[in-house]
């Protein structure tokens, strides 16, 4: 059981290290952007007909759409509110100085 909770452990210190730097940060929403804009050009384009065939295809597709650009909009207000509290950080230390 140790061997869980030290991967979980392990996880969470990676999370914080990579929502802690910028340029971590940036590469993971562009991936996801990557992400959602393939998943619409793939139900646009490419799996239209399959899409077509059940509403239950068509409605699950495009949810699972749905649900990722709004996690891409949550990951970019926390980039901007991150980058607003860097820098505010960054100013009061150079003012201290």
């Amino acid at each position: 059981m140790e061997e869980q909770g030290g991967n979980w452990q392990d996880s969470k210190t990676l999370a914080k290290a990579m929502l802690r730097d910028r340029k971590q940060r940036r590469k993971l929403l562009a991936n996801l952007l990557f992400g959602v804009l393939l998943m619409m050009i793939l139900g646009l384009w490419v799996i239209d007909g399959w899409l077509q065939e059940t509403l239950l295809y068509f409605a699950g597709w495009w949810l699972a759409c749905g649900l990722l650009t709004c996690g891409v909009i949550l990951f970019a207000i926390y980039d901007m509110l991150a980058v607003i509290r860097e820098e505010r950080d960054r100013s009061s230390n150079e003012e201290n100085e």
